[in-house]
């Protein structure tokens, strides 16, 4: 595992840019860029991640980027990946569709679904921020359970879906989940990918200060605390065989409990509207989910 002070120095991500503060996506953006030596093509949605890029004709990212259409992130991204095969620059380059979970797993799932059954040769990498965020915290697929936002006013009901095993349905290479709170794990993460040909999906939980409702000084504590209390689990799965990574290894491998959900909601506004019957019920969906994923790295599947 790359420590931190490993890291290449050499930054893609430039300084000065329009999102807001304590915005995840440019701390993983970051260790994303490096990981690809800055030699890629991104395709980006309309999104957060857009405002961060920057308007034409200014960027803030310091690598190829195109703004694509809301559902086409990955159609893009495949055809880009055709066009450097063409041009014979394939080995060069490495095509990284990022879009957020709205454009991941709502809007752009159909052109998403396209590329993994084609096994298209490209990144894709899902931030999870948890809602429709630039466009005003709307809920997504994503959204967790009990959240409030400008479409879910007494909280939603269902829990997220469990986008990354829909990916892994597909067969394709790699499969891993990620926070943005764990750089190191994000660039080990990118890096494997990097070396792999076909679709390779990433998705990393991403804290967003305005959306969730905390401090933005908070951003890397809530991003791990959501891996202590297993909301977030840190994985990959190659070729099929599934293994946890970093810290949530270490929560399995030392057995004990996790930390309670109860103080990760606690810490986030967009919670407030919950009962302690609600809590439990994710405290119950959260436990079912990390024994599967313990029971899965136990027998090596």
């Amino acid at each position: 595992m790359t420590r931190i002070t490993e890291l290449p120095t050499t930054e893609y991500v430039l300084p000065g840019n329009r999102a807001c503060a304590g915005c995840g996506i440019g701390i993983a953006l970051r260790v994303v860029t490096k990981a690809l030596d800055g030699k890629m093509v991104m395709t980006v949605p309309a999104s957060c991640l857009t405002v961060l890029g920057g308007m034409y004709p200014t960027s803030s990212v310091n690598v190829p980027w195109i703004n694509v259409a809301f559902p086409s992130t990955a159609a893009a991204a495949a055809g880009a990946a055709a066009g450097l095969r063409a041009m014979g620059k394939a080995d060069d380059m490495t095509v990284l569709a990022m879009a957020g979970d709205g454009g991941t797993g709502d809007i752009g799932i159909q052109a998403l679904s396209g590329a993994a059954e084609r096994n298209d040769d490209f990144i894709y990498l899902c931030y999870d921020n948890e809602a429709y965020m630039n466009t005003g915290t709307q809920r997504s697929g994503l959204t967790p359970a009990g959240a409030r936002t400008t479409t879910t006013w007494a909280g939603k009901r269902e829990n997220p879906k469990d986008l990354p095993r829909i990916m892994e349905a597909h067969n394709i290479p790699y499969v891993a989940s990620t926070s943005a709170a764990y750089p190191t794990d994000v660039f080990d993460k990118v890096a494997k990918a990097r070396e792999i040909h076909g679709l390779r999906y990433i998705h990393m939980n991403t804290p967003c200060p305005s959306g969730w409702s905390f401090d933005p000084k908070d951003t890397v504590r809530l991003g791990k605390l959501a891996v202590e209390c297993g909301i977030v689990v840190l994985y990959e799965v190659e070729d099929g065989v599934f293994r946890l990574t970093g810290r949530s290894a270490a929560l399995a491998k030392a057995g004990k409990a996790l930390t309670p959900v109860a103080e990760y909601i606690a810490t986030q506004g967009r919670f407030k509207a919950m009962t302690a019957d609600a809590v439990a019920e994710v405290q119950a969906w959260v436990d079912k989910r990390w024994a599967g994923y313990v029971a899965r790295e136990r027998a090596g599947e």
